[in-house]
């Protein structure tokens, strides 16, 4: 005698709830996170494109800009001279790329968080607007402070030299925008360490312990960014590393006060 078969309404509903669990749990496969993260580099570099554009407008502008603080020292008979032919036409295609990162920043800082965005509890969402927003404010301030105080002390320190030497200085514009460029870039991303460190700490990733673990290796990589991203002399690599000492150091009291309640 053939065993009855269980009702139809059973199987329906055991059958289809752990179905309906498991799609609830399905997580993005690599593939689509690849698609994610091509889609935020075409939008950046679509920002960048476009502020480029806007810049290159304006580089005559801007460069007179740059060579400012060249032009305030007291230094007589100091020039700046070109030695290629294409030269300032490059020149200018740097001064509006650069210019153009500057720009296109907050773009760069919004697609960036999207990205992570995902990945994130919703009350760590949140903060979006706000990473922008000091993330933009802090990589300003650094440009600020490369500009007012470390390119002036800095160029006055080295270019003094050729007093003493009683040589006439004659700068290549190719090399000097090229230091500048760097340093106001690296000074505008190493001011974003108190950023990172707030938001970090915020989402339980770091914290101001782990910060004063690794203060030492910290160190290290300080003076090797200095003496990278600086020309080859000592004043400029001490010009560099003291505020980023000195932002390591906020970062890790802005970590202690960013750290999850339920830490403190």
């Amino acid at each position: 005698m053939p065993r009855p078969l269980p009702p139809p309404l059973l199987i329906n509903h055991v059958s289809n709830e752990p179905a309906k669990r498991h799609l609830d749990n399905v997580q993005m496969p690599f593939s689509s996170h690849l698609d994610e993260l091509r889609t935020r580099l075409i939008r950046s570099v679509l920002a960048i494109a476009i502020a480029f554009i806007f810049c290159f407008y304006f580089a005559d502008q801007i460069f007179f800009a740059l060579a400012e603080p060249l032009r305030r020292l007291p230094i007589p008979h100091l020039t700046l001279i070109g030695t290629a032919v294409t030269e300032a036409f490059f020149t200018k295609m740097k001064i509006s790329f650069f210019a153009a990162l500057i720009v296109a920043l907050p773009v760069l800082l919004w697609q960036g968080w999207q990205f992570v965005g995902p990945g994130l509890y919703e009350h760590e969402k949140r903060y979006t607007r706000s990473f922008v927003l000091f993330g933009s404010f802090f990589f300003l301030a650094g440009v600020a402070f490369c500009y007012g105080v470390v390119l002036q002390k800095g160029l006055a320190f080295l270019l003094k030299r050729y007093q003493v030497l009683q040589i006439q200085p004659a700068i290549q514009i190719g090399d000097y925008l090229s230091m500048v460029a760097r340093l106001v870039l690296a000074f505008g991303v190493m001011f974003q360490l108190p950023v990172l460190s707030f938001f970090l700490a915020r989402v339980g990733l770091v914290d101001h312990r782990l910060l004063i673990h690794y203060l030492g290796y910290a160190i290290i990589g300080m003076a090797i960014i200095s003496a990278v991203l600086t020309p080859p002399d000592l004043i400029s690599q001490i010009l560099l590393m003291v505020p980023l000492s000195l932002l390591y150091a906020l970062s890790i009291g802005v970590a202690y006060v960013a750290r999850p309640r339920k830490t403190r």
